[in-house]
Formats: structure tokens, sequence, C-alpha cells
């Protein structure tokens, strides 16, 4: 069992508060993303969960156990790292297998753990290199496969891909949610990436100075955001944010739009814009379109729309698409 649930979990260094007052159930077998800009606090609430931050008020329950002062080794989780954290004298074998190996465990069990795990991910044909030998993407799975063989209650990554290139970024980000589904295991990840969050997540907690903004799944968030934060952090490129007189035409002190819900069309349309840089990436082509008496708009549509600097569109927001704000920013449904 994977459940863990946190009861006004609150963190201060100091009289800095960085983790204030969060609740959050995690189900067994989630795939759960926390997400924020840097210095939201995601790392360090992650920190709290494994042990290796004291809690400064609230509790962390682990499968309905108060886990709040248990070291870190008796809480039964395995922590992913950004950095790898890999032995360089050892092999992977040796590497995979160290934690049994500290623990105590039988040569013939170690030997089908490591076994298993290299079978898993991939690394059977590597258990004999060294860590310099491996590129990044098989440093990390070597990483995981030392967090998988002890059959933890919950896996926890802490941003593991960023230390990679974008395709091996890609490349991970599947091999990861793979994982989750022969494992069924809970596991819980740290990003920034908004992207990583999106594809990966069963549910995703969006966080901000500290505090829980929205938790939901990732359409959930995309299609239904709570407020101004969330809907700006989640989707790629951007939402678009109008204030003003336009905003007052649709009752709300601001009005989002997202990208890709903007009709382009040079003859007519709501809003009179110049084309300002236009990002052709093949598929899809982002325009970022000056808009007559608003401000600087993006609007996504497809590869083969070729438009210059300087041509005239027009924009048409989708009328059930347009996400409304009040003066605090929160969602006006």
């Amino acid at each position: 069992m994977g459940n863990i649930t946190l009861d006004k979990v609150s963190k201060s260094f100091g009289a800095t508060n960085v983790i204030q007052s969060v609740d959050l159930d995690i189900e067994d077998g989630e795939f759960v993303v926390f997400v924020g800009p840097s210095g939201c606090g995601k790392s360090t609430l992650l920190r709290l969960i494994a042990g290796l931050e004291d809690v400064t008020s609230g509790r962390i329950m682990i499968d309905g156990t108060d886990a709040t002062g248990l070291a870190p080794a008796k809480r039964r989780l395995s922590m992913v790292f950004q950095s790898y954290a890999l032995y360089p004298h050892m092999s992977v074998r040796q590497n995979i297998a160290f934690p049994l190996k500290m623990a105590g465990d039988d040569r013939a069990v170690i030997d089908r753990k490591v076994g298993d795990a290299a079978r898993i991910l991939n690394l059977t044909d590597y258990l004999d290199r060294k860590p310099r030998q491996l590129s990044g993407g098989q440093r990390q799975r070597v990483a995981i496969g030392r967090a998988i063989v002890r059959e933890p209650e919950a896996f926890l990554f802490d941003e593991p891909l960023s230390n990679l290139d974008a395709a091996l970024r890609v490349n991970m980000r599947l091999e990861i949610s793979e994982l989750h589904q022969q494992l069924k295991t809970t596991m819980i990840y740290v990003t920034h990436d908004q992207v990583e969050a999106m594809t990966m997540a069963d549910k995703i907690v969006v966080l901000s100075a500290g505090r829980i903004e929205q938790v939901g799944s990732p359409l959930d968030l995309y299609k239904r955001p709570a407020n101004r934060f969330v809907a700006g952090f989640i989707g790629s490129p951007k939402m678009n944010f109008v204030e003003g007189s336009e905003a007052g035409r649709y009752g709300a002190a601001v009005i989002g739009i997202r990208p890709e819900h903007l009709a382009i069309s040079t003859t007519e349309g709501a809003w009179r814009g110049t084309v300002g840089v236009s990002e052709q990436l093949g598929s899809d082509t982002f325009l970022h379109v000056h808009v007559d008496g608003i401000d600087t708009i993006t609007a996504r549509t497809g590869g083969e729309v070729v438009l210059d600097h300087g041509d005239t569109v027009f924009l048409t927001p989708q009328p059930d698409k347009i996400h409304k704000f009040d003066a605090q920013g929160m969602a006006i449904r």
C-alpha cells in the first residue's frame, strides 16, 4: 500500500515559511506530480515526505501510520535524485545492489532483485560497467533501479530529468511512465516543467509560495483552472490574458484565452493586429501578434500557415473557451 496523507503540514526555516498548512491525499498507485515555479516549495514538500527535512507543524501519514517523526529509512520510501547519486567506483550491479547489501539481504535475494530491476530497465547488458561508461539516461535508470530493489511503498522523484538533454528527457519521461504502469506503485514526482506534469501525472498539485493552488487531473487543470496563476502555468504556449474594457465586455476583470482557441483570419475578426515574431515548429506555428488596444497575443495554428512579420491578421476567440477571472484572479464560473 502507498497511501500518503499530509495533514496541515508546514515548514519554516527561521522566520521564513516555505510550506504553509498543506493538506493533501495521495492514493495508492497514483502518479502525482508537484509542479510550480522555482522557489514554490515543491522539492521541500517532497523532502518532508521523505523525512529528509523535519516538519514544523502538522502530520504525515503513510498507510494510516503517523510517520512524522520516523527516520527516512523506516518510511519505506525510495527517492531518486536529480544528480543520480551513484558511486563512481562501483559497477552498475553493485550500485543497484547497494541498499540490499546494507540491509543484510541474502546473496541469492540480491542477485534476483538486481536481475529483475535490470530487465525492467533494460540494463542487463550494462551490469558490469561503471557509471562513467554510461549515458545520462542510463545513469538515471541505474538510480531508479537502486530504488526499485527496495520494493518501496512509494517512489519519490526530485526533478530527475533536469540534467538530460531534450531528446533524452522525452525518452526518460516515457520510460518512467511505462515503469509506473508495470509496477503500479505510488509515485510522487517534482518538476518545474508543466509539459512533464501534463503528460505523466494522474494528479497534478500546483504550488505557489508554499501553498497549493489547485489539485486535479491534467485535463481538469487545463479546462477548469481555479485561478489566474494555474491558468497561466498550465498549458504550452501559455494562456493569453486580456484586461480592461475588453475583459469588461465579458463581465470579468480579466479574461484568458489559450493560443489554440483563437481563430486566425487575414480578412476579418474580433481583434485586429500585426504579426511580430512567427515561430514555425513544423506541425505548428506560433504567431505573436501585436493586437490594437490590447497587447501581444500568442496564437497557435497549423504548420502550413505562413505569415510574415508586419502582416495584418484578425484574431477571434472561441466564445466557449474564454476563461473569466475576477479582480483577485479567481475563476468566475
